[in-house]
């Protein structure tokens, strides 16, 4: 005689815990000046003792001949100390060709992008800009992490990013 036996897991031993989105909006200004250059930005979350906790996107120009944009990468200082000098660029699913003036988005899903690997915890998004001829600017958007409602939060820049916003969805 033969016994078999079948078991089921509960869905919450087989699917992510924090199966979360994160959108991002992020304006890039227009601005009057006599050179202008696209600003080269890096987006990442970092913890609530800002220690680097996982890179997004990084904008930057992938057209120079011989990988030559990576040269100005390190004018993303917070970034490139926190983990760009690491990184072998272009890296596939993070490195993106610059932004054009206007508002641009993102969209994060927590099982594809690693999201619904981060503990419960207070986070911010960073994100940090950087134009040939131009300034730099840092502006960080706090978030609690998993979202376990729609939850929404902006920062204004003041030169090289106009707003910023998020929102995670559970």
């Amino acid at each position: 005689m033969r016994i078999s036996y079948s078991f089921m897991l509960g869905a919450a031993l087989t699917t992510p815990a924090f199966a979360a989105d994160l959108n991002v909006k992020v304006e890039i200004p227009r601005l009057t000046v006599a050179e202008y250059h696209k600003p080269y930005v890096a987006f990442w979350i970092e913890g609530a003792d800002q220690a680097f906790v996982r890179n997004l996107a990084v904008w930057y120009d992938l057209k120079m001949k011989n990988n030559e944009g990576t040269k100005w990468l390190k004018d993303m200082r917070q970034w490139w100390r926190k983990s760009g000098r690491d990184l072998q660029m272009p890296v596939d699913g993070l490195s993106g060709a610059t932004r054009a003036p206007g508002e641009q988005t993102l969209s994060f899903n927590g099982a594809k992008s690693g999201l619904d690997k981060l503990p419960a915890g207070e986070y911010s998004l960073v994100v940090e800009a950087a134009r040939e001829v131009g300034g730099r600017e840092l502006i960080r958007v706090p978030f609690q992490w998993p979202p376990k409602s729609l939850q929404t939060a902006q920062a204004k820049g003041e030169h090289e990013l106009g707003a910023v916003s998020i929102e995670l969805k559970p």
